[in-house]
């Protein structure tokens, strides 16, 4: 140990025993004291000298050598010859006089015959496209030039963004995009060709006496030549599918001798993939297409491997959260069955489904294979769902007002998987100044079905209005199938059962205030609607119709009356042009069976207010009493007529809609078109993702004593 601690003393130190010659070279002192010798040195005392003159003549001391005595020294500097292709380009700001400037990549293969065969296409003010006259037979011409459009340097520059030498830069990027254009739709030996044009009065125009970049015009020329076909064309691996392979095969639609088009390969591809998932292959897996040229032959040969991984029928569905949404629940959403032949698009269907619960933040869905293949007949595959729930509690609160309806205040409190699965409980209240409420309600969304909802309602109100007050206490079940925004669907349809008690009495008579009534009533509504038009909220064209009957018995004084509500409804819609849209509307409604003493007046016809007669107060349309207070009727006509034009405000987000409805209600139970009242008006639509906002202004043409000169309605979607 003592040895290797004295190691690194005696690195430091020199050996007496060293040569002579290297210890008279670097001294015992040098190495002891290495700064100390160094300022001790001849070096180190001499002064320095002054900066040399670079332009001072040279000393000959210290030369050894002589200068050799023949020292006439012949050099020759060969001048270089400028490349023509750039000579245009570094000359353009010194020679006004020239026009076409040839850029890099230019060859001169055409004279002026020939040029002169070529059809020019000026495709903006400042591109042309010369090229033979067969490439104008090119059935997607118009689609190539766009596609350019959509990519070119040259095309997107904005004026003074460049000088002409930055631009000649953009020309030939465009000239090398077009070439490679050209490959995609099956070209490959096209060359193209480019030149800037400037006009000798823009010389000088620019900055150091250069061209503006606006004042250049561009012009490509196409060489095509031959448009290759496919040669060769193989699936390998589809053969594989057995008894579904002319099928699949036919989904995959390039065919030998078909002209190449590359993108088309990619658009074939995925229709190939989208037919083997919809014919019971979950695990296909295909390769990455290649395309293999032969300028020989003018073709390409092309392979797609393909694994198709077997074929499969549906199993069960999984939960990973069974608590939360069941197995057995998803069953009911699924629009398949188990023993089905898998298909990718239910899967997707289901996938959407258990978005719109609303109940869900996250989720993946897989196929898991139970049963594999054998002997042709297909496996097994469970479908995998795997959930993260989305917050399921939500506070909600909102004022409002409403002509004929005044200022109202809701709030509400809700969970939407209160009694899974999707069992909603909610609460509500609202306090207005016409309108109080508390209520209760129960929702079951997907009950036993896709859409299909079980409602149950349990409220007490109170209602204060210029046709009738009533204080009302309901109970009211409701089994439906929607229609919703997310699946519109042609037919949709509701059956319930009401139980009513209320007391109520009509306005005002001859300034005093009626007797109570009481009602107890039960009823059996039912409604079907037939939707043939393309949205919910904002319908363009077709039609819907909804018939509603509510077959009723009504307790009142000792009287017992059995009576029918019902009502029809028609709305048309019908395109004019791109921007414009006529809209139609017409009801008809009649309650069937009794006096109309007999019938609470909150169970009445009524017409007035934005869903109605617009201009008009909600339900002021109809019988009066003596001061001018609507009682209802057992009829009723409705009609509007909107015209909706989109305009192009805010990239056609606004639409301006002008509109006239008409309306009235009669004591008897025909419907009619006597004693119409009129209202008219515009409005105005803002388009969102979720529908229309719309805002609507109107006026009662032939207004009554009372009646209000301007109403306001604000919702959301369509009118009708």
């Amino acid at each position: 140990m003592l040895a290797l601690a004295c190691l690194p003393g005696m690195a430091m130190a020199q050996s007496m025993d060293a040569d002579a010659e290297l210890e008279e070279l670097i001294p015992d002192s040098a190495i002891s004291d290495p700064e100390s010798w160094a300022m001790d040195t001849e070096a180190a005392n001499t002064p320095t000298t002054d900066d040399i003159d670079p332009a001072s003549e040279l000393d000959d001391d210290g030369f050894t050598l002589d200068w050799p005595e023949d020292s006439d020294f012949e050099v020759t500097i060969e001048d270089l010859e400028i490349d023509p292709e750039l000579e245009g380009l570094l000359n353009w700001r010194d020679d006004p006089p020239a026009r076409d400037l040839a850029l890099p990549g230019m060859t001169e293969r055409q004279d002026e015959n020939e040029s002169a065969q070529l059809v020019e296409n000026k495709i903006s003010g400042r591109i042309t496209f010369n090229y033979p006259e067969s490439f104008s037979e090119f059935s997607e011409l118009d689609g190539f030039i766009a596609r350019f459009e959509g990519l070119s340097d040259i095309k997107n520059l904005r004026d003074g963004d460049d000088n002409l030498a930055q631009v000649a830069n953009r020309a030939q990027a465009d000239s090398e995009l077009l070439t490679e254009m050209l490959s995609v739709y099956g070209f490959y030996d096209a060359e193209v060709r480019q030149r800037v044009r400037t006009p000798p009065e823009s010389q000088g125009s620019g900055p150091d006496g250069g061209v503006m970049a606006k004042d250049a015009t561009f012009v490509f020329t196409l060489d095509p030549g031959e448009r290759y076909k496919y040669g060769a064309v193989e699936l390998p691996g589809l053969e594989k599918t057995g008894d579904d392979y002319d099928a699949l095969r036919a989904d995959f639609e390039i065919q030998p001798g078909d002209y190449i088009q590359e993108d088309r390969i990619v658009t074939e591809r995925i229709d190939l993939q989208i037919a083997l998932g919809e014919t019971g292959y979950p695990f296909v897996d295909l390769g990455a297409p290649e395309l293999l040229i032969d300028h020989e032959r003018d073709e390409g040969d092309l392979t797609l491997e393909v694994t198709s991984g077997g074929k499969y029928d549906f199993g069960n569905i999984v939960s990973g959260s069974p608590d939360f949404l069941s197995g057995k629940h998803l069953s009911e959403i699924a629009r398949f069955d188990e023993g089905d032949s898998y298909k990718a698009s239910d899967v997707d269907d289901l996938r959407e489904a258990i978005l719109a619960t609303g109940l869900v933040s996250s989720l993946s869905i897989e196929p898991v294979e139970t049963t594999a293949p054998t002997d042709g007949e297909p496996g097994t595959v469970d479908v995998a769902v795997e959930m993260t729930p989305a917050p399921l509690r939500t506070i909600s609160g909102s004022l409002g007002y409403g002509t004929g309806q005044g200022f109202t205040a809701t709030a509400a409190w809700e969970h939407r998987n209160f009694f899974p699965p999707e069992g909603m409980l909610r609460l509500r209240a609202i306090a207005g100044t016409q309108e109080q409420l508390a209520g209760a309600t129960f929702r079951r969304n997907n009950w036993h079905g896709r859409d299909r909802v079980l409602t149950l309602d349990v409220f007490a109100n109170t209602i204060d209005r210029d046709a009738y007050e009533a204080r009302t206490v309901s109970a009211i079940g409701k089994f439906e199938k929607l229609s919703t925004l997310l699946f519109q669907k042609k037919l949709a349809w509701s059956i319930g059962l009401e139980l009513v008690a209320t007391q109520e009495r009509e306005g005002t008579l001859d300034g005093e205030v009626g007797p109570r009534e009481t009602y107890f009533v039960a009823a059996l509504p039912g409604q079907v609607t037939l939707d043939y038009s393309d949205s919910l909220l904002d319908p363009t064209k077709g039609w819907r119709i909804t018939g509603f009957i509510s077959p009723e018995t009504s307790h009142t004084n000792g009287n017992q009356s059995q009576y029918a509500r019902s009502w029809i409804e028609g709305r048309y819609y019908q395109p004019v042009s791109d921007s414009l849209v006529i809209a139609g509307r017409a009801k008809f409604g009649t309650i069937q069976g009794t006096a109309i003493d007999n019938v609470a007046p909150s169970r009445r016809l009524y017409a007035g207010g934005g869903g109605s007669v617009r201009g008009y107060d909600y339900q002021g349309i109809g019988p009066q009493n003596d001061v001018g207070d609507p009682t209802g009727g057992r009829s009723l006509s409705e009609f509007s007529l909107e015209a909706r034009y989109r305009t192009g405000l805010l990239d056609g987000a606004v639409s301006i809609v002008p509109f006239i409805d008409a309306g009235t209600v009669d004591t008897g139970t025909t419907p009619g078109v006597s004693n119409l009242q009129y209202g008219a008006g515009i409005g105005m639509r803002y388009h969102t993702n979720f529908g229309p906002l719309r805002v609507d202004l109107a006026t009662p043409l032939n207004p009554r004593p009372g009646d209000s000169r301007i109403g306001v309605y604000i919702a959301l979607g369509q009118s009708f």
